[in-house]
């Protein structure tokens, strides 16, 4: 068994001596990404659904707690 020291410098040795094989292959990435995620319609559907909840809840809370455009406007009353 290893003691410490050598342990420690077996994973420095590793460490130091790794190199990537190439760059970043971004265009296979996208193209193995695009492949199992789920279908352009349906993330489309869920996101624009889920942008009306948000939108509705926002109009509603605002509206219930009175907040900015959607409180009452105060009627002037110097009407004489």
């Amino acid at each position: 068994m290893p003691s410490e020291a050598d342990l420690g410098r077996m994973i420095r040795t590793t460490v130091d001596e790794w190199r990537p094989r190439r760059g970043p292959d971004w265009s296979d990435l996208m193209v193995r990404i695009a492949g199992t995620g789920p279908p352009a319609w349906l993330l489309y559907t869920t996101a624009s659904a889920a942008l009306v909840v948000i939108l509705l809840a926002a109009f509603l809370i605002g509206s219930a707690l009175q907040l900015g455009s959607l409180a009452p406007q105060p009627i002037p009353a110097n009407l004489h």
